[in-house]
């Protein structure tokens, strides 16, 4: 088992990554049950990993109660929030209880969100179940769920007490949610570890052909990389955290405009987002040409889009900047972007002019 832990003074945490590891939940999560029933919400994809948890659980004598929601991006809603909380409040979930999480980001985020705000705040244990939460959105405490307006714009900042992650749990998933998650991993490659990003150049085909050591090694470096920048910038608040949102700010807009129907899932609009992002570095001469293409190719290469063309987006740069001016990053008027002087070298740029972006937008094909 390899373990890493979330430094936070006292609310540290360990994230456990371990292959089979759902079939030895409950030694982990009995410890935190402390002798009640343990609420489970998930989804109806993770159904059968839904029964090895609760098998575990019955197994050491812990018992279970789950939810099972619909799946997808549109379960993150106010719609949604309501139902966890008053099936958590049925229950008589405490404050010194743990709820667990088992899903994708979509129900981490959510159920992350209902513990902050239920009681004023109850433990909450991450067991993610697609590449994407297990490489980045388990880990850090960042909850939110969607409105009209955008993408996680009402949320707050809680951290898990545990998570447990097992990458044989990425077998059943469907190779489009794979190649989704992997847009979070190259992205720490390109944020400040280029060596990274030469490993994701030549190992990325096999990761995503189900390799089982390419994906414990990539799970392993992506997770002691976020944890190390949520311990130095828990709440971003210094900027050091803000760098995780490389590829965001686009892709976030370019999910606005597709309005969150599954025609274009989180990972293909962060993977669009992180090759627009190195293309306007190059606009704006911060950025070498042959890197901005080098990250596209690789882009491409893994089955994703590297642009509005290819994310299916015809909207015009304007429609795609009024989306971002609902970022909730935005501060005075003016909306942070993460720009990059070349692979491995991602910077916060806080001087950037939306009308600028407008124009950039309506340069790239269609």
């Amino acid at each position: 088992m390899k373990t890493v832990t979330v430094e936070l003074g006292a609310r540290r945490y360990p994230i456990l990554i371990e292959a089979g590891l759902l079939t030895r939940a409950a030694g982990h999560i009995a410890p935190l049950a402390r002798g009640r029933t343990v609420a489970i919400v998930t989804d109806e994809n993770v159904r059968a990993h839904l029964a090895t948890v609760q098998a575990s659980l019955a197994g050491a004598g812990v018992a279970s109660e789950a939810l099972v929601l619909a799946p997808g991006e549109a379960t993150k809603s106010w719609a949604t929030l309501q139902q966890v909380c008053d099936w958590l409040l049925r229950l008589g979930v405490e404050r010194g209880d743990h709820v667990v999480a088992l899903g994708g980001g979509v129900i981490g985020d959510l159920v992350g969100f209902a513990c902050a705000i239920l009681k004023r705040g109850c433990g909450f244990i991450q067991v993610p179940t697609t590449l994407l939460a297990q490489v980045d959105s388990s880990v850090g405490g960042k909850t939110a769920i969607n409105t009209a307006a955008g993408k996680n714009l009402i949320g707050a900042f809680h951290q898990p007490a545990l998570v447990l992650i097992d990458p044989d749990v990425l077998d059943t998933l469907a190779p489009r949610e794979v190649r989704a998650g992997y847009a979070e991993v190259v992205k720490y490659g390109l944020i400040d570890d280029a060596g990274f990003f030469d490993w994701c150049e030549a190992n990325g085909a096999a990761l995503l052909a189900g390799d089982a050591a390419a994906r414990v090694e990539a799970i392993s470096h992506a997770v002691s990389a976020k944890a190390r920048i949520v311990a130095a910038d828990e709440h971003e608040t210094n900027g050091t955290r803000a760098l995780l949102n490389l590829g965001h700010t686009f892709g976030h807009a370019l999910e606005a405009e597709a309005g969150f129907d599954g025609s274009l899932i989180h990972g293909e609009g962060v993977a669009a987002g992180i090759a627009l992002a190195f293309r306007y570095s190059v606009a704006r001469g911060l950025c070498p040409p042959a890197d901005a293409e080098r990250v596209a190719a690789h882009v491409r290469a893994a089955g994703l889009p590297d642009g509005l063309a290819a994310a299916g987006i015809a909207a015009s740069g304007a429609r795609l900047v009024e989306h971002m001016r609902h970022d909730k990053k935005m501060a005075a008027g003016t909306l942070p972007f993460l720009l990059a002087r070349g692979i491995g070298q991602t910077y916060l740029d806080r001087s950037v002019d939306l009308a600028d972006v407008e124009r950039f937008l309506d340069r790239e094909p269609r």
